[in-house]
């Protein structure tokens, strides 16, 4: 039996100080706003539980038919600098893919250095992994450009 598994990280220099950065990353609003993969889709929070153990599960997919069923188990929570949490992608009745998250935020000046780490186990053949990546890639894409509004409204105020 073949595994099909893959490993991907990824590393972003962001202006936001790592207490911010950690409410963005992990709060049900923030999230819906800047998790979705790419144009078109979108990211919708049903439950939410921040804590040690909680779960969350949220729907993606395009806005007109967001299908894919995201469950969210918190494994460790040491805010701002770390968290680890698990997330089942399910398809119908199907799992078809579980990964394993971790962020790391570290200051750097002003801003934040942010890694992201994911190991993605799939259930239904090797093209998990690179739709994991390519779906984290595009949500952290989301991520920049959400900053960048966030950034342009507070200088607003």
């Amino acid at each position: 039996m073949t595994l099909n598994t893959g490993h991907f990280e990824f590393k972003r220099s962001l202006a936001l100080p790592p207490e911010r950065l950690w409410e963005v990353l992990t709060d049900p609003r923030h999230r819906e706003n800047w998790g979705a993969p790419e144009e078109g889709m979108v990211l919708t929070v049903e439950t939410a539980d921040l804590s040690e153990g909680g779960q969350d599960r949220h729907r993606c997919g395009p806005a007109e038919a967001p299908d894919f069923v995201v469950d969210t188990r918190w494994y460790r929570l040491e805010a701002p600098h770390r968290a680890v949490f698990t997330e089942t992608v399910i398809v119908g009745d199907e799992a078809v893919a579980t990964s394993l998250v971790t962020y790391a935020l570290g200051a750097a000046g002003r801003g934040t250095a942010l890694e992201v780490g994911v190991a993605v186990s799939s259930f239904v053949g090797p093209e998990a992994a690179s739709e994991f990546h390519a779906g984290w890639e595009g949500g952290l894409a989301n991520l920049d450009a959400y900053l960048a509004k966030l950034d342009a409204t507070a200088g607003a105020a």
